[in-house]
């Protein structure tokens, strides 16, 4: 998955927007209500907008992860084994634990 560096419109190409920087500003978004509702029932209605704000940032995390991740394969090539096996130890704690599922 390769995915588009975020910079506005106005900004030039060596500037990144920063998620979480700069002022807040109000947008209009369609959801299910089933989602709408599983989020109030766990922040309520005033922690709605930052369970949002910080959904969203994830996703940019991964996002942009997954753009290096593309970019470091597409030069070096795959992972080894090796190199997988030491990712997971780096995350999980072993080398054993790389379900990608937290306990």
């Amino acid at each position: 998955m390769v995915t588009k560096r975020m910079t506005s419109e106005s900004d030039s190409p060596q500037e990144r927007i920063i998620p979480g920087t700069g002022p807040t500003m109000t947008v209009s978004t369609s959801l299910h209500s089933g989602t709408v509702e599983a989020v109030r029932n766990r922040v309520g209605k005033r922690g709605f907008s930052a369970y949002v704000e910080a959904a969203l940032r994830r996703q940019i995390e991964q996002d942009n992860l997954a753009e290096l991740v593309d970019e470091y394969t597409s030069t070096e090539g795959d992972f080894t084994p090796e190199e997988l096996a030491a990712a997971r130890a780096e995350l999980y704690g072993t080398e054993d634990a790389g379900t990608g599922h937290a306990a």
